[in-house]
């Protein structure tokens, strides 16, 4: 799934950016951004976010 950014809890550290394989977020105007169709959204970013600004939304089963 690809990564929701929430720009209001960012801040700009860079930690997500340094983990991203195919470095599809880059830092703009103090915040990060995403190239979507270079994500291979592999989750990394999410987990190296201290701040909890990137979110990986999983759809809900039918089971």
């Amino acid at each position: 799934m690809i990564p929701v950014i929430n720009k209001n809890l960012c801040t700009g550290c860079g930690n997500c950016v340094e983990v991203c394989p195919p470095l599809a977020l880059f830092l703009t105007d103090e915040k990060v951004a995403l190239e979507e169709e270079f994500c291979e959204e592999c989750g990394f970013c999410a987990v190296e976010c201290p701040t909890q600004a990137i979110e990986i939304i999983f759809p809900l089963s039918d089971k």
